[in-house]
Protein backbone atom coordinates (compact mmCIF):
# COMPACT_ATOMS: atom_id res chain seq x y z
CA UNK A 1 0.00 0.00 0.00
CA UNK A 2 1.44 3.36 -1.08
CA UNK A 3 0.69 6.23 1.28
CA UNK A 4 1.54 9.81 0.33
CA UNK A 5 1.97 12.02 3.40
CA UNK A 6 1.79 15.69 2.41
CA UNK A 7 0.98 18.00 5.34
CA UNK A 8 1.59 21.68 6.03
CA UNK A 9 3.20 22.69 9.32
CA UNK A 10 1.44 22.95 12.66
CA UNK A 11 2.42 26.53 13.38
CA UNK A 12 3.91 27.17 16.84
CA UNK A 13 4.22 23.41 17.28
CA UNK A 14 5.66 21.25 14.49
CA UNK A 15 7.35 21.92 11.16
CA UNK A 16 5.81 20.29 8.10
CA UNK A 17 8.64 17.75 8.10
CA UNK A 18 7.95 16.84 11.73
CA UNK A 19 4.24 16.52 11.01
CA UNK A 20 4.98 14.18 8.11
CA UNK A 21 7.34 12.09 10.26
CA UNK A 22 4.78 11.70 13.04
CA UNK A 23 2.12 10.70 10.53
CA UNK A 24 4.46 8.14 8.94
CA UNK A 25 5.21 6.54 12.31
CA UNK A 26 1.48 6.27 12.95
CA UNK A 27 0.88 4.66 9.56
CA UNK A 28 3.70 2.14 10.04
CA UNK A 29 2.47 1.29 13.51
CA UNK A 30 -0.98 0.46 12.14
CA UNK A 31 0.05 -0.92 8.73
CA UNK A 32 3.65 -2.24 8.91
CA UNK A 33 3.70 -3.18 5.24
CA UNK A 34 2.72 0.34 4.07
CA UNK A 35 5.15 2.23 1.83
CA UNK A 36 5.14 5.85 3.03
CA UNK A 37 6.28 8.71 0.81
CA UNK A 38 6.85 11.92 2.79
CA UNK A 39 6.25 15.27 1.12
CA UNK A 40 6.15 18.10 3.69
CA UNK A 41 4.33 20.91 1.93
CA UNK A 42 3.71 24.65 2.01
CA UNK A 43 1.50 27.24 0.37
CA UNK A 44 4.62 29.00 -0.89
CA UNK A 45 5.15 31.22 2.14
CA UNK A 46 7.15 30.28 5.18
CA UNK A 47 8.10 26.61 5.06
CA UNK A 48 8.80 26.29 1.34
CA UNK A 49 12.52 25.85 2.06
CA UNK A 50 11.76 22.71 3.99
CA UNK A 51 9.89 21.22 1.04
CA UNK A 52 12.74 21.95 -1.35
CA UNK A 53 15.43 20.66 1.01
CA UNK A 54 13.51 17.47 1.78
CA UNK A 55 13.36 16.68 -1.94
CA UNK A 56 17.10 17.43 -2.41
CA UNK A 57 16.35 19.82 -5.26
CA UNK A 58 19.39 21.96 -4.56
CA UNK A 59 21.32 23.62 -1.78
CA UNK A 60 20.96 26.47 0.67
CA UNK A 61 23.15 29.55 0.19
CA UNK A 62 23.88 31.77 3.18
CA UNK A 63 24.09 35.50 2.52
CA UNK A 64 25.05 38.50 4.64
CA UNK A 65 21.95 40.68 4.74
CA UNK A 66 19.93 42.88 7.10
CA UNK A 67 16.87 42.34 9.25
CA UNK A 68 13.78 44.61 8.87
CA UNK A 69 15.41 47.28 11.06
CA UNK A 70 18.75 47.25 9.28
CA UNK A 71 20.73 45.03 11.66
CA UNK A 72 23.21 42.63 10.11
CA UNK A 73 22.22 38.99 9.87
CA UNK A 74 22.92 35.95 7.72
CA UNK A 75 19.92 34.81 5.68
CA UNK A 76 19.56 31.77 3.39
CA UNK A 77 18.10 31.32 -0.04
CA UNK A 78 17.63 28.11 -2.02
CA UNK A 79 19.68 27.46 -5.15
CA UNK A 80 18.25 24.81 -7.48
CA UNK A 81 20.73 22.29 -8.88
CA UNK A 82 21.85 22.87 -12.49
CA UNK A 83 19.50 25.81 -12.84
CA UNK A 84 19.53 29.59 -13.00
CA UNK A 85 16.56 29.61 -10.60
CA UNK A 86 16.58 30.38 -6.88
CA UNK A 87 13.89 30.54 -4.22
CA UNK A 88 14.08 33.47 -1.81
CA UNK A 89 11.77 33.74 1.19
CA UNK A 90 11.08 37.29 2.27
CA UNK A 91 10.64 36.11 5.86
CA UNK A 92 14.30 35.09 6.10
CA UNK A 93 15.54 38.70 6.13
CA UNK A 94 12.36 40.79 6.33
CA UNK A 95 10.12 38.64 8.48
CA UNK A 96 8.01 39.57 11.47
CA UNK A 97 9.49 36.68 13.47
CA UNK A 98 12.89 38.43 13.39
CA UNK A 99 11.60 41.26 15.60
CA UNK A 100 10.61 41.47 19.23
CA UNK A 101 6.98 42.55 19.74
CA UNK A 102 8.03 46.03 20.86
CA UNK A 103 10.11 46.44 17.67
CA UNK A 104 7.27 45.71 15.28
CA UNK A 105 6.20 48.86 13.43
CA UNK A 106 5.63 48.95 9.66
CA UNK A 107 6.54 52.64 9.52
CA UNK A 108 10.18 51.77 10.10
CA UNK A 109 10.72 48.26 8.74
CA UNK A 110 12.15 47.57 5.31
CA UNK A 111 12.62 44.80 2.73
CA UNK A 112 16.18 46.02 2.07
CA UNK A 113 17.65 42.79 3.48
CA UNK A 114 15.64 40.69 1.03
CA UNK A 115 16.93 42.97 -1.70
CA UNK A 116 20.50 42.12 -0.66
CA UNK A 117 19.68 38.42 -1.04
CA UNK A 118 18.23 39.08 -4.49
CA UNK A 119 21.30 41.11 -5.44
CA UNK A 120 23.60 38.26 -4.35
CA UNK A 121 21.67 35.76 -6.45
CA UNK A 122 21.65 37.99 -9.53
CA UNK A 123 25.36 38.71 -9.25
CA UNK A 124 25.90 34.94 -8.97
CA UNK A 125 24.31 34.57 -12.40
CA UNK A 126 20.75 33.66 -11.43
CA UNK A 127 18.12 35.02 -13.79
CA UNK A 128 14.93 33.39 -12.50
CA UNK A 129 13.91 34.24 -8.96
CA UNK A 130 10.93 32.84 -7.10
CA UNK A 131 10.05 35.12 -4.21
CA UNK A 132 7.93 33.75 -1.39
CA UNK A 133 6.46 36.69 0.51
CA UNK A 134 4.75 35.22 3.57
CA UNK A 135 5.54 36.38 7.11
CA UNK A 136 6.49 39.97 6.27
CA UNK A 137 7.27 42.58 8.93
CA UNK A 138 7.14 45.35 6.34
CA UNK A 139 4.90 47.80 4.54
CA UNK A 140 7.34 49.47 2.15
CA UNK A 141 5.83 48.33 -1.19
CA UNK A 142 9.16 46.61 -2.06
CA UNK A 143 10.98 49.96 -1.99
CA UNK A 144 13.62 48.36 0.25
CA UNK A 145 14.26 45.68 -2.35
CA UNK A 146 14.41 48.39 -5.02
CA UNK A 147 17.01 50.44 -3.17
CA UNK A 148 19.13 47.38 -2.34
CA UNK A 149 19.31 46.75 -6.08
CA UNK A 150 20.59 50.26 -6.72
CA UNK A 151 17.40 52.26 -7.10
CA UNK A 152 16.88 55.54 -5.29
CA UNK A 153 13.91 57.40 -3.82
CA UNK A 154 13.77 61.18 -3.41
CA UNK A 155 11.52 63.65 -1.62
CA UNK A 156 10.37 67.03 -2.87
CA UNK A 157 13.64 68.63 -1.75
CA UNK A 158 15.71 66.12 -3.79
CA UNK A 159 16.88 64.47 -0.57
CA UNK A 160 17.39 60.73 -0.85
CA UNK A 161 15.03 58.66 1.29
CA UNK A 162 15.78 55.49 3.22
CA UNK A 163 13.16 52.94 2.18
CA UNK A 164 10.54 52.09 4.82
CA UNK A 165 6.81 52.54 5.32
CA UNK A 166 7.18 56.12 6.53
CA UNK A 167 9.18 57.12 3.44
CA UNK A 168 6.25 56.32 1.16
CA UNK A 169 4.47 59.54 2.16
CA UNK A 170 7.47 61.70 1.19
CA UNK A 171 8.59 60.02 -2.02
CA UNK A 172 7.94 62.03 -5.18
CA UNK A 173 10.67 60.68 -7.46
CA UNK A 174 11.95 57.22 -8.40
CA UNK A 175 15.47 57.00 -9.87
CA UNK A 176 16.47 53.81 -11.72
CA UNK A 177 19.75 55.00 -13.27
CA UNK A 178 21.97 52.99 -10.91
CA UNK A 179 19.89 49.83 -10.82
CA UNK A 180 21.79 46.57 -11.14
CA UNK A 181 22.08 46.20 -14.95
CA UNK A 182 21.44 42.43 -14.84
CA UNK A 183 17.99 43.16 -13.41
CA UNK A 184 16.72 43.80 -16.93
CA UNK A 185 17.41 40.15 -17.85
CA UNK A 186 15.98 38.75 -14.59
CA UNK A 187 12.43 37.48 -14.16
CA UNK A 188 10.56 37.12 -10.88
CA UNK A 189 7.74 34.82 -9.89
CA UNK A 190 6.11 36.14 -6.73
CA UNK A 191 4.34 33.49 -4.67
CA UNK A 192 1.16 35.31 -3.75
CA UNK A 193 -1.90 33.72 -2.16
CA UNK A 194 -4.10 36.71 -1.42
CA UNK A 195 -6.38 38.65 -3.73
CA UNK A 196 -6.39 42.03 -1.98
CA UNK A 197 -5.66 45.20 -3.99
CA UNK A 198 -2.92 47.52 -2.81
CA UNK A 199 -5.17 50.15 -1.19
CA UNK A 200 -8.69 50.68 0.05
CA UNK A 201 -10.68 48.95 2.82
CA UNK A 202 -9.35 45.56 1.71
CA UNK A 203 -5.85 46.81 0.96
CA UNK A 204 -2.46 46.33 2.57
CA UNK A 205 -2.78 48.95 5.31
CA UNK A 206 -6.31 48.19 6.51
CA UNK A 207 -6.05 44.40 6.35
CA UNK A 208 -2.45 43.55 7.18
CA UNK A 209 -0.66 46.44 8.90
CA UNK A 210 -2.16 45.80 12.35
CA UNK A 211 -0.55 42.37 12.60
CA UNK A 212 2.80 44.04 11.90
CA UNK A 213 2.48 46.42 14.82
CA UNK A 214 0.50 49.33 13.37
CA UNK A 215 -1.95 51.27 15.54
CA UNK A 216 -5.07 52.94 14.08
CA UNK A 217 -3.28 56.24 13.38
CA UNK A 218 -0.43 54.41 11.65
CA UNK A 219 -2.89 52.51 9.49
CA UNK A 220 -4.49 55.78 8.33
CA UNK A 221 -1.07 57.25 7.56
CA UNK A 222 0.04 54.15 5.66
CA UNK A 223 -3.16 54.01 3.62
CA UNK A 224 -2.71 57.58 2.37
CA UNK A 225 1.02 57.14 1.80
CA UNK A 226 0.51 53.86 -0.06
CA UNK A 227 -2.10 55.41 -2.32
CA UNK A 228 0.26 58.26 -3.20
CA UNK A 229 3.22 55.93 -3.71
CA UNK A 230 1.05 53.56 -5.74
CA UNK A 231 0.09 56.41 -8.05
CA UNK A 232 3.78 57.27 -8.41
CA UNK A 233 4.58 53.64 -9.24
CA UNK A 234 1.91 53.56 -11.92
CA UNK A 235 3.24 56.74 -13.54
CA UNK A 236 6.81 55.45 -13.33
CA UNK A 237 6.16 51.93 -14.63
CA UNK A 238 3.25 52.73 -16.95
CA UNK A 239 1.52 49.66 -15.50
CA UNK A 240 -1.73 49.21 -13.61
CA UNK A 241 -0.58 48.29 -10.10
CA UNK A 242 -2.97 49.49 -7.41
CA UNK A 243 -6.01 47.40 -8.31
CA UNK A 244 -4.19 44.19 -9.29
CA UNK A 245 -5.41 41.19 -7.30
CA UNK A 246 -2.75 40.30 -4.75
CA UNK A 247 -0.95 43.66 -4.92
CA UNK A 248 -1.39 44.10 -1.15
CA UNK A 249 0.61 41.00 -0.26
CA UNK A 250 3.47 41.50 2.22
CA UNK A 251 2.85 45.21 2.74
CA UNK A 252 2.61 45.87 -0.98
CA UNK A 253 5.74 43.87 -1.86
CA UNK A 254 3.77 42.24 -4.67
CA UNK A 255 2.81 45.65 -6.08
CA UNK A 256 6.37 46.95 -5.88
CA UNK A 257 7.81 43.88 -7.59
CA UNK A 258 5.32 44.31 -10.44
CA UNK A 259 6.40 47.93 -10.84
CA UNK A 260 10.14 47.65 -10.30
CA UNK A 261 10.93 44.33 -12.03
CA UNK A 262 9.80 41.85 -14.64
CA UNK A 263 7.50 39.97 -12.30
CA UNK A 264 4.34 37.90 -12.30
CA UNK A 265 2.19 36.91 -9.35
CA UNK A 266 1.44 33.20 -9.05
CA UNK A 267 -0.25 31.05 -6.44
CA UNK A 268 2.41 29.67 -4.10
CA UNK A 269 0.88 26.22 -3.89
CA UNK A 270 0.86 25.97 -7.69
CA UNK A 271 4.54 26.89 -7.87
CA UNK A 272 5.52 24.21 -5.37
CA UNK A 273 3.14 21.69 -6.95
CA UNK A 274 5.01 22.10 -10.24
CA UNK A 275 8.44 21.92 -8.60
CA UNK A 276 7.61 18.80 -6.59
CA UNK A 277 5.56 17.01 -9.27
CA UNK A 278 2.92 16.36 -6.62
CA UNK A 279 0.26 15.39 -9.16
CA UNK A 280 2.29 12.36 -10.26
CA UNK A 281 2.88 11.40 -6.63
CA UNK A 282 -0.86 11.57 -5.97
CA UNK A 283 -1.55 9.34 -8.98
CA UNK A 284 0.83 6.69 -7.61
CA UNK A 285 -0.65 6.73 -4.09
CA UNK A 286 -3.37 4.47 -2.72
CA UNK A 287 -4.05 6.85 0.18
CA UNK A 288 -3.13 10.47 0.89
CA UNK A 289 -2.74 11.97 4.35
CA UNK A 290 -2.54 15.70 4.92
CA UNK A 291 -3.05 18.25 7.68
CA UNK A 292 -2.36 21.70 9.09
CA UNK A 293 -2.24 23.42 12.45
CA UNK A 294 -5.84 24.61 12.34
CA UNK A 295 -8.54 23.77 9.86
CA UNK A 296 -11.46 26.21 9.89
CA UNK A 297 -13.93 27.55 7.35
CA UNK A 298 -11.25 29.82 5.86
CA UNK A 299 -9.03 26.84 5.08
CA UNK A 300 -11.17 25.98 2.07
CA UNK A 301 -9.91 29.12 0.34
CA UNK A 302 -6.55 27.81 -0.81
CA UNK A 303 -4.94 26.20 2.25
CA UNK A 304 -2.63 23.25 1.61
CA UNK A 305 -4.91 20.37 2.72
CA UNK A 306 -7.79 21.60 0.61
CA UNK A 307 -5.63 22.09 -2.47
CA UNK A 308 -4.24 18.57 -2.01
CA UNK A 309 -7.76 17.21 -1.60
CA UNK A 310 -8.74 18.98 -4.81
CA UNK A 311 -5.90 17.29 -6.73
CA UNK A 312 -6.65 13.92 -5.13
CA UNK A 313 -10.32 14.11 -6.07
CA UNK A 314 -9.39 14.58 -9.72
CA UNK A 315 -7.64 11.21 -9.61
CA UNK A 316 -10.17 9.54 -7.30
CA UNK A 317 -7.74 9.05 -4.43
CA UNK A 318 -8.94 9.00 -0.80
CA UNK A 319 -7.65 11.71 1.54
CA UNK A 320 -7.51 11.76 5.33
CA UNK A 321 -7.06 15.04 7.21
CA UNK A 322 -5.29 15.31 10.59
CA UNK A 323 -5.13 18.83 11.98
CA UNK A 324 -4.16 20.33 15.31
CA UNK A 325 -7.52 22.05 15.66
CA UNK A 326 -10.61 21.40 13.58
CA UNK A 327 -13.60 23.74 13.41
CA UNK A 328 -14.55 23.46 9.73
CA UNK A 329 -18.04 22.02 9.27
CA UNK A 330 -18.68 18.49 8.12
CA UNK A 331 -20.34 19.93 5.02
CA UNK A 332 -17.19 21.90 4.13
CA UNK A 333 -14.94 18.90 4.72
CA UNK A 334 -17.16 16.52 2.78
CA UNK A 335 -17.49 18.97 -0.10
CA UNK A 336 -13.70 19.22 -0.26
CA UNK A 337 -13.45 15.46 -0.65
CA UNK A 338 -11.94 14.37 2.65
CA UNK A 339 -12.82 10.78 3.50
CA UNK A 340 -12.42 11.61 7.20
CA UNK A 341 -10.97 14.40 9.35
CA UNK A 342 -9.47 14.32 12.84
CA UNK A 343 -8.28 16.86 15.40
CA UNK A 344 -5.52 16.53 17.98
CA UNK A 345 -7.10 19.22 20.16
CA UNK A 346 -10.27 17.82 21.66
CA UNK A 347 -12.35 19.00 24.59
CA UNK A 348 -10.36 16.89 27.03
CA UNK A 349 -6.99 18.35 25.96
CA UNK A 350 -5.80 21.91 26.57
CA UNK A 351 -4.33 23.92 23.73
CA UNK A 352 -0.98 24.17 25.53
CA UNK A 353 -0.81 20.41 26.02
CA UNK A 354 -1.79 19.75 22.40
CA UNK A 355 0.96 22.06 21.13
CA UNK A 356 3.70 20.71 23.37
CA UNK A 357 2.77 17.04 22.77
CA UNK A 358 1.69 17.35 19.14
CA UNK A 359 4.16 14.82 17.71
CA UNK A 360 3.09 11.98 20.02
CA UNK A 361 -0.59 12.89 19.81
CA UNK A 362 -0.46 12.92 16.02
CA UNK A 363 1.33 9.60 15.77
CA UNK A 364 -1.19 8.03 18.14
CA UNK A 365 -4.18 9.56 16.33
CA UNK A 366 -3.05 8.26 12.94
CA UNK A 367 -2.22 4.79 14.30
CA UNK A 368 -5.60 4.45 16.01
CA UNK A 369 -7.78 5.67 13.13
CA UNK A 370 -6.22 4.85 9.78
CA UNK A 371 -7.25 1.19 9.56
CA UNK A 372 -10.93 2.16 9.52
CA UNK A 373 -10.46 4.07 6.26
CA UNK A 374 -8.34 1.81 4.05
Amino acid sequence: MNVLIAPDSYKESLSAKQVAEAMALGVQEAIPEANCSLLPFSDGGEGAFEVLETLNLGKTIQVKAQDPLGRTLVAPYFDFTNSDTVWIELSQASGLALLKPQEQNPLYTSTFGTGLQIKHAIEAGKRSIILGIGGSATHDVASGIFTALGGKLFDINESELKACGLALQSCVKIDTRELLPQLEQTTFTVACDVSNPLTGPNGAAHIYAKQKGANPDTIILLEKATQDFGNLLERHSKKHIITVEGAAAAGGTAAGMLAFTHAELKNGFDILADLTNITEKIKQADLIITGEGRTDEQSQFGKVPFRIAELAERHQKPVLLYSGGLTASEVTLRKAGFKAAFALKTGAISLEYAKSHAFALLQEKVASTINAYI
